[in-house]
């Protein structure tokens, strides 16, 4: 379909292009398309799971669900901030196209009103759709266009009792959020279906404060951890890391910034250990949700007729680098996620595929499952060809940004751009600052080679193609 061009330039608007987009069988016919199941999780590095390599996380439902399906081991957002990373997962698009390029909120409820998702685009071709969790978008809880069910809470939300917006309704919960997620999500595949639908769970976990459901509270209790100090030269080659900033931001004098108030840890310590178990307490409770909405669809029977994906928006970086309990960077740690995709008709048990593959790529992706097309520009494309065919021409590089947030200078603005072996990344506001790695020969990013005269042919390569890569998403 069109919509697998990566250099696809905008339609002209007609009214044969609206009749392809709200294309829907004939009336009176069948509906056959596949369902969508859509779970992701928030702040999940790609190395957390039992499956994509952690020694010491228990997440046997997610792990079958790569066992039944397929597991990319090269899953990158392009913006590292739950936000953008949000907005681009629904619309194909990079941040500065979608304008929701931040966690301020100035703004973001209004823009995020308007976005055109794929869950809209195929309600309109006829699907159910259901959205319920964390929107994240502004802090504003109401419906937003295109779910004809609706289950969220104002901005980050909270683990304890929550408050959620429950098709207009506000409700005070008793419980914990992601077990009421959980419930939500396998209520709505119990229901009756006349219709294909598409069902969009997003949780809160496992994001700050990393509050566990009370039956997890000892898990990992007995789990070594501590915080590893940088290797040697590592510091030394990022002076963005190590610059000093004078400038003291506080938030409550920021025009139009809404930062929330945290929700707190009650009491569980804040130390790299503490952080570092309840993260991975809270993760189990996600996995649970992964396993009973599984067993929902087996037990109604759409399971093997139901694409279902597992990501999450974020990575996060554990001690890398100096930094802990954080994103917002460049670094293959904040950048890369797990993605696990189980559908039979496509997908064989066991399958692992290594493509450069971005969240952008899921908006087109699930139009062309359902047979819709769209004929705006996106900027990602459909990843269903090498599903079915691992040859099937792909991108060798990415462009990855990020933009400062009043609420937090720390982090400028950056521009990276990624092959697979090399990564280089810009910082327009700061000079001397770029910093340049062969991921094929150092893979965490240790030294940083933006000085090295063996380098400097990469170096001019890889400046042009973040221009070009620039040119085309804009």
């Amino acid at each position: 379909m069109a919509l697998d061009s990566f250099t696809r330039r905008h339609f002209a608007w007609t009214a044969a292009g609206w009749a392809a987009a709200s294309s829907s069988p004939a009336r009176g016919a069948a509906d056959s398309r596949p369902n969508i199941v859509f779970v992701i999780a928030d702040d999940l590095r790609h190395d957390a799971l039992g499956v994509t390599g952690s020694a010491v996380a228990k997440t046997p439902h997610l792990d079958r669900l790569a066992a039944e399906g397929a597991r990319f081991t090269n899953f990158f957002c392009v913006t590292p901030l739950c936000s953008p990373s949000r907005a681009s997962f629904l619309t194909g698009l990079y941040a500065h196209t979608h304008r929701v390029i931040n966690n301020d909120k100035i703004g973001l409820t209004e823009i995020s009103h308007t976005l055109m998702t794929w869950p809209r685009l195929l309600r309109e071709s006829g699907y159910e759709t259901a959205y319920v969790g964390k929107w994240h978008m502004g802090l504003d809880d109401s419906r937003r266009p295109g779910f004809d069910h609706w289950v969220s809470f104002k901005g980050q939300g909270v683990y304890i009792d929550p408050v959620v917006n429950y098709n207009g309704e506000s409700r005070q919960l008793r419980g914990y959020m992601t077990d009421y997620l959980n419930q939500e999500a396998v209520n709505f595949v119990r229901r009756k279906h006349a219709r294909p639908f598409v069902l969009y769970v997003s949780h809160k976990a496992v994001h700050i404060p990393y509050l566990p459901a009370p039956r997890h509270d000892k898990l990992y209790s007995d789990l070594p951890f501590e915080l590893p100090a940088p290797p040697p030269g590592d510091l030394e080659g990022k002076p963005m890391l190590t610059r000093e900033i004078k400038e003291k931001v506080d938030v409550l004098r920021i025009e139009g910034a809404t930062p929330e108030p945290p929700e707190p840890r009650r009491g569980r310590g804040r130390t790299p250990d503490a952080v570092y178990k309840d993260q991975l307490r809270c993760l189990s409770s996600v996995d649970e949700g992964i396993g009973m909405l599984r067993h929902a669809l087996a037990d109604t029977g759409q399971l093997d007729n139901t694409m279902f994906i597992f990501t999450g928006d974020n990575g996060y970086l554990m001690g890398e680098h100096g930094l802990f309990d954080n994103k917002r960077l460049a670094y293959e740690p904040s950048i890369r996620l797990p993605f696990l995709l189980r559908y039979p008709k496509l997908v064989k048990p066991g399958t692992v595929r290594d493509h450069l593959m971005l969240n952008i790529d899921v908006m087109p992706s699930m139009l062309e499952l359902a047979g819709v097309q769209w004929p705006e520009k996106v900027h990602g494309r459909s990843f269903l060809p090498f599903l079915r065919d691992p040859s099937h021409p792909w991108r060798d590089s990415f462009l990855a940004e990020y933009f400062l947030e009043k609420v937090g200078n720390r982090f400028p603005d950056w521009q990276a751009v990624r092959t697979r072996q090399w990564k280089y990344i810009h910082y327009p506001t700061l000079n001397g600052m770029d910093e340049l790695y062969n991921l094929a020969e150092d893979p965490k990013e240790l030294e940083n080679r933006i000085q090295n005269p063996a380098a400097a042919s990469t170096l001019k390569e890889l400046r042009e193609l973040l221009r070009k890569h620039l040119r085309d998403s804009s």
